[in-house]
């Protein structure tokens, strides 16, 4: 039962951490730039109670909790999304850009933590892994790579969709920002549902084998952690 309860906090704290401060950073980034919509509805905020969605925070993490437990007993990864930040485009100067400003403060945020985890990370003769504050750690900058990642898919309404309408020619930002309307129906199909369906396509879970594992590495190096020439996992 103690196992159990460890698993249980070695994953869903960092997920509550990275989905949180994720949310908070579009607030603060959208009051930067003039809006003070999410100020004003109480967003920029660090209670993890004011940014849960029914789906993102409850439902898929606790499926995706029970289902590993139930299967392999022992929680390996953990994903889900917060409420969106409320953000009226109307008050930046440039709405189109604002908007992808905005969007980029998410991820950037995941980017930026997994990098404070890796400063942290405790190191031995033994490797990089050492006792509780290690798995902790470790847990914490995978959850925020993968959440930093996921984000940057470019489907609206994740982060990544309302980039790509920031940069596109005006017409085709506009088209492209109509698939907003089912974009997270495509991504729930696409990222979860088909792979389980269609045995050998997982595209978002083939990109991620290819850019976490680099991804770490470029952390660790960044955060003055020596890990010669050889690939190191977390």
């Amino acid at each position: 039962m103690t196992g159990i309860i460890v698993q249980l906090a070695l994953a869903v704290i960092p997920a509550i951490l990275a989905i949180t401060l994720h949310e908070v950073a579009h607030g603060y980034m959208a009051l930067a730039l003039g809006d003070d919509t999410a100020r004003q509805a109480g967003r920029l905020s660090l209670n993890p109670l004011r940014h849960v969605d029914r789906v993102g925070t409850i439902l898929l993490p606790g499926f995706l909790l029970i289902f590993q437990l139930l299967t392999i007993h022992r929680v390996v990864f953990m994903f889900g999304w917060a409420k969106p930040v409320p953000v009226s485009a109307w008050k930046f100067r440039d709405p189109r850009r604002g908007m992808a400003v905005v969007a980029v403060a998410g991820p950037a945020m995941n980017f930026f933590l997994a990098w404070v985890g890796a400063l942290l990370l405790p190191t031995s003769e033994q490797g990089l892994l050492e006792g509780m504050a290690g798995q902790f750690l470790s847990y914490f900058i995978l959850t925020n790579l993968v959440l930093g990642l996921f984000n940057l898919l470019p489907i609206p309404p994740l982060d990544g969709g309302r980039i790509a309408v920031g940069l596109l020619p005006l017409e085709l930002a506009r088209r492209w920002a109509q698939v907003e309307r089912y974009g997270i129906v495509l991504v729930i199909l696409v990222v979860f549902l088909l792979p389980h369906l269609i045995q050998g396509f997982d595209p978002f879970g083939e990109a991620l084998d290819t850019v976490v594992p680099w991804a770490i590495n470029l952390l660790l190096r960044l955060s003055g952690h020596d890990i010669g020439g050889t690939d190191v996992g977390i």
